[in-house]
């Protein structure tokens, strides 16, 4: 039972940190409908900046630079690659995502190499006791941070005059550009809030227990992307729910190997992918996307 309720702490603050970057695919997809793959060279740039200068500057403020620069990237491809592709078809675009992915990912790496990184953060390999079950810190930290942004960015989308032309913007673009909401605006906030959301599941990402930073960052943050789906690629509380089920998921399956061994070593790894494809074959528009109706 033990075990059971450590695994399941720890597949929960995994799922938040999922959940952040999720809302950054939701939001991005909300506002111009394309499905942004490069994510994780925004989680990646963020995380390098920061380890790169917590030494000289300490953490609190590499983390702020960090977070400014996965917000910069997102604003640049914004500017440079995605307005200027502006209607074209959204498969189009979502293979360029690709592209820019791989292009920052490899350069990244590149600088990486064989190195593994600390980001500085302040609990180091700290745990504390819950009940009968110890949890690490920084997934403790991980959950109150990732509620706090999470709930902020609820009241901006709700409240704001950001999230209300969002809204609107989801809603019908043509509307809303008539009303007089800047679409271009619009973009390239959600970008930018995508990127720095990014920024801040990478600390925790490679946060104890993990390792540290190394080049596997940005494949394991791609991880996040079946959590999008299965909540519903155009619902913010869908990418909650589905970074929850997605990080319990595969913190379970990975904890309990030694029983599913018939499944093969290492299927955690791929259970976020099996449980979307799952409940994609039930609900394809996820657990709380909008369908899609045709009148014939």
């Amino acid at each position: 039972m033990t075990l059971f309720l450590q695994l399941l702490f720890s597949g929960l603050s995994l799922g938040f940190i999922y959940a952040l970057i999720a809302l950054g695919f939701v939001i991005i997809f909300k506002a111009t409908e394309v499905v942004n793959f490069a994510h994780g060279a925004f989680l990646l740039a963020g995380a390098f900046v920061t380890a790169k200068l917590h030494d000289r500057l300490g953490f609190l403020p590499a983390l702020l630079i960090g977070i400014a620069a996965a917000a910069l990237v997102g604003l640049l491809v914004e500017r440079l690659i995605i307005r200027r592709l502006r209607g074209a078809p959204v498969i189009s675009l979502a293979i360029v995502t690709i592209g820019v992915n791989i292009v920052i990912i490899t350069e990244l790496t590149r600088r990486i190499g064989t190195n593994v990184y600390s980001l500085g953060d302040p609990w180091r390999d700290q745990t504390v006791k819950i009940g009968a079950v110890r949890i690490a810190e920084s997934r403790v930290a991980a959950v109150v941070v990732a509620l706090v942004l999470i709930a902020a960015f609820f009241a901006a989308f709700k409240y704001s005059n950001w999230g209300v032309a969002m809204r609107a913007t989801a809603e019908d673009e043509e509307a809303a550009s008539l009303m007089g909401i800047r679409l271009g605006r619009v973009t390239a906030v959600s970008w930018v809030v995508a990127g720095a959301l990014a920024a801040v599941a990478g600390l925790f990402l490679t946060a104890f227990p993990s390792p540290g930073l190394d080049a596997s960052a940005a494949p394991i943050a791609l991880r996040a992307f079946p959590a999008a789906i299965l909540g519903g690629l155009d619902s913010t509380g869908g990418a909650l729910v589905g970074g929850l089920v997605i990080g319990v998921a595969e913190s379970l399956v990975s904890g309990y190997e030694n029983q599913l061994l018939f499944l093969g070593r290492g299927f955690g790894a791929v259970v976020p992918y099996v449980v979307m494809i799952i409940v994609l074959l039930v609900r394809p528009s996820g657990l709380f996307g909008t369908k899609e109706l045709t009148r014939v």
